[in-house]
């Protein structure tokens, strides 16, 4: 038979033991210092000034001065000295001072009040990065009456506040405030390249379609003369563009994606007899044409068309073209998606 309990270690009364009044009062003065454990902190390293008989704490690290090398443990003062125990895994105070409820994991102390706890797992485990992790169907935030706010706080300007959606864990779309005071939306195939497809200014609330296909080209020189119909104007210098939408060397324009396009062309054509001008698709001259019936005038022409991914179009004389002249510096030609 041991001398001492296996778990809390109090000691036993041994066989024909003299003074067993002392053995049983250390016992009880034990069973008293860790039955419904109480102490009045955790944070302090020294023992405190003024400290009655009976006041108990948790020793911070590094313990120092009468609690040098003990770290962790449940410090007790008797009015003159202090005693210590060692905590076990799964012990639990209550700290007065925070009014918090900690449990010691083997190695620390750790809170376990909800209000104050470090990590939350809901049918799924949390980690240091990952401080609240669930796992479930649907997640509900309801009103407690009337209104709702889910709020998402950073640090500073540079920082980020954020809702980000996974495939696999991996980001396929994020939008909030990305490195900036700015609201945008980025989107991602494989969780590395990222492209931003909306902002919306902080100061001005103007939104930009960063990633929207455009594009401004107009012609360079004088005077140009076309005597065939169903050619295509090569208008080669380019005013602005976005995402590679345009070839200024062939005046070609293909879609990326689907949607409704709108395209326009604006400056001045001359013709003789009858000229037109018109849009293709695919290289298949349009209906819908502008007519010249006779000398100079100023040109506006749009057309809306719903393209498809490759499909092209491009701005070209009609289909009954005798002498059709336009000024090629005086001519752009642009278009635009406008869904």
């Amino acid at each position: 038979m041991t001398d001492t309990s296996l778990i809390l270690g109090l000691p036993y009364i041994q066989p024909s033991q003299a003074q067993k009044h002392v053995t049983h009062n250390e016992a009880l003065r034990v069973l008293d210092a860790l039955v419904q454990l109480s102490v009045l902190a955790r944070d302090l390293t020294l023992p405190p000034a003024g400290a009655a008989a009976g006041d108990r704490y948790l020793v911070a690290s590094p313990g120092q001065a009468e609690w040098v090398g003990q770290s962790d443990a449940i410090a007790i003062y008797d009015g003159l000295n202090w005693t210590f125990l060692a905590p076990q895994a799964g012990w639990q105070a209550y700290v007065v001072g925070e009014g918090t409820t900690v449990v010691f994991d083997g190695t620390d102390w750790q809170g376990r009040d909800l209000d104050t706890v470090d990590s939350l797992g809901v049918n799924a485990s949390a980690d240091a990065f990952n401080r609240l992790s669930v796992s479930s169907d649907a997640v509900l935030l309801n009103h407690a009456g009337s209104d709702h706010q889910l709020k998402i706080n950073k640090a500073d300007t540079a920082d980020t506040a954020s809702l980000m959606f996974q495939n696999g864990f991996s980001g396929r779309a994020e939008m909030g405030l990305a490195g900036n005071d700015d609201f945008s939306i980025k989107v991602s195939d494989d969780g590395a390249t990222w492209n931003e497809a909306m902002r919306v200014d902080a100061a001005s609330g103007v939104v930009s379609t960063l990633r929207q296909p455009y594009f401004v080209a107009r012609g360079s020189g004088p005077w140009l003369t076309i005597d065939t119909p169903h050619t295509d104007l090569v208008l080669g210098v380019m005013i602005a563009q976005n995402g590679g939408v345009y070839d200024p060397t062939t005046g070609t324009f293909t879609a990326p994606t689907d949607g409704l396009y709108c395209f326009l062309i604006n400056g001045f054509l001359n013709a003789s007899t009858d000229g037109r001008i018109a849009f293709s698709l695919n290289g298949t001259t349009q209906s819908a044409q502008m007519q010249v019936l006779l000398g100079e005038m100023p040109l506006s022409f749009t057309a809306v068309m719903e393209l498809s991914t490759g499909d092209t179009v491009t701005c070209r004389t009609g289909n009954a073209n005798d002498n059709l002249t336009f000024f090629q510096s005086h001519t752009t030609f642009s278009g635009w998606k406008i869904f």
